[in-house]
């Protein structure tokens, strides 16, 4: 069976918390002594996983650039992406979802994770062309989210919006120019909210699918937001109203 690394204190945490089964072994940097790395071990040793004590500059070698925190796991299988209808089919609770159109940033892509997550989004949908994917830099970003948020990624994004309007999801895009306000407009329960890439926006084809365009009105000399901080500021309005 093919494996894989994950890296930094959230996502194996995350990972030992919800799906301990799949990790091989965790590498600890040998000079870490403080509570977290110590809990971290303790943690892991309950479950039966192997825990390796390494030389700093080897876990560098291992994971080259990244910010491992002196932690780095090993784990079994490829990551799974979620499908769709499995998740829409098995909901008790009107939809609640994410769309980003076009982010090609993984820290922007792990960042929307994690407030999704926050939110209590029920899965994350992206494009499979012109989008990163769930590289080990946006796993490392989403702080364990990556490993319990369903991602989902379809070949033609216009068609999937078609598809959820057809399960009764509400559409809604975000778009500096909107005349709707997001602290005005009304919109049902079931959503689906479409976020697209810092600067040029939603791609012509996904706007025009939506059911609604709203803006986030800005008060200071910035025109628009990060993709994640927008996505925040929508979501978690969004939640307001759904509790």
């Amino acid at each position: 069976m093919s494996s894989r690394l994950i890296y930094g204190f959230h996502a194996i945490t995350s990972k030992l918390r919800h799906d301990p089964e799949s990790l091989k072994e965790i590498m600890v940097d040998a000079s870490r002594h403080d509570a977290r790395a110590r809990e971290l071990m303790q943690h892991a040793e309950l479950q039966g996983i192997k825990v390796l004590a390494l030389d700093g500059k080897r876990l560098d070698g291992m994971a080259p650039g990244a910010r491992h925190q002196g932690v780095i796991a090993r784990i079994e299988g490829a990551r799974k992406l979620a499908h769709l209808d499995d998740v829409l089919d098995t909901l008790e609770e009107p939809a609640f979802l994410l769309v980003l159109d076009g982010i090609t940033d993984p820290r922007n892509l792990g960042a929307c994770l994690r407030v999704a997550d926050a939110a209590g989004v029920h899965a994350v949908i992206a494009p499979k062309d012109k989008a990163v994917g769930l590289t080990d830099v946006a796993v490392k970003t989403a702080c364990g989210a990556a490993e319990t948020m369903p991602y989902i990624m379809v070949t033609n994004l216009a068609r999937t919006l078609r598809e959820l309007k057809e399960r009764e999801i509400w559409v809604v895009g975000t778009a500096g120019e909107a005349p709707s306000d997001l602290y005005a407009a009304e919109w049902p329960q079931a959503t689906a909210w479409v976020m697209g890439a810092e600067g040029e926006g939603m791609r012509r084809l996904t706007r025009e699918t939506c059911d609604q365009l709203v803006s986030i009105p800005m008060y200071g000399s910035v025109e628009s937001l990060n993709v994640s901080v927008a996505s925040g500021v929508c979501l978690f309005e969004a939640r307001r109203r759904r509790v």
